[in-house]
């Protein structure tokens, strides 16, 4: 698989694209990751990727012709599954899609910046726009370093325990069960007796049953109930 990441400010993407599960699969060749600055893309001397509006209003837009020409660059290369915009007004980010994504081949992601991209990235270019919640943050890297996490993670061979991503919160539209460790008792504070049972069939059954109360305590707009 293959994901390059188009954005203004690259070094946001080093550092959470460089360690634990994604470093893993990266060295293990399952997974191939491209940070592109475009501000490679532009003629422009000082580098800028960003103008007015037209209309005016306050904030910055990212300018057409460098996301134009890096996406074209990399087309010209290899096909490519999505192109993927992060934006607050995009479909919201699930398990779901995380699944999906992680089937597919090669992927770009635009990391939106400033005010927004120019509308005509968005009417053009762009084949899936996602959102990772209600908030709006500095700019996209960090929504492009958590969907590019949440990808890799379920490629075949990144978890060493591949059914630790199978029963990860989401992937049944229920919220995982509670997890101990040892020690079994600690100030008092003791381990439920049926983890402790050896019976792998009740210990199971518990587990969904945890999953189910917690769901709808905590997230019943993932219910069936409702």
């Amino acid at each position: 698989m293959r994901i390059d990441i188009i954005t203004v400010l690259p070094e946001l993407l080093e550092s959470p694209l460089n360690y634990s599960i994604v470093k893993r699969a990266r060295e293990k060749g399952l997974v191939e990751i491209n940070i592109i600055n475009l501000r490679d893309f532009t003629a422009d001397k000082y580098k800028t990727v960003d103008d007015y509006a037209f209309g005016g209003g306050a904030g910055m837009v990212m300018m057409i012709e460098p996301v134009y020409k890096a996406i074209e660059k990399l087309k010209s290369e290899r096909h490519y599954d999505e192109i993927i915009y992060t934006s607050p007004d995009g479909e919201r980010f699930t398990q779901k899609m995380a699944n999906i994504l992680s089937l597919k081949n090669n992927i770009i992601i635009l990391a939106g910046h400033y005010k927004g991209v120019d509308q005509r990235i968005r009417e053009h270019l762009i084949t899936r726009e996602v959102s990772i919640g209600d908030y709006v943050l500095s700019g996209g890297e960090i929504p492009a370093a958590a969907i590019t996490d949440s990808i890799v993670r379920l490629i075949p061979g990144a978890i060493s325990d591949e059914q630790s991503a199978l029963s990860d919160s989401f992937q049944d539209d229920l919220l995982a069960p509670p997890v101990y460790t040892r020690p079994a008792d600690f100030n008092g504070w003791k381990v439920p007796d049926i983890l402790l049972s050896g019976h792998a069939a009740e210990i199971d059954k518990w587990r969904h049953e945890q999953s189910l109360e917690r769901t709808r305590k905590l997230r019943p707009d993932l219910s069936d109930d409702e």
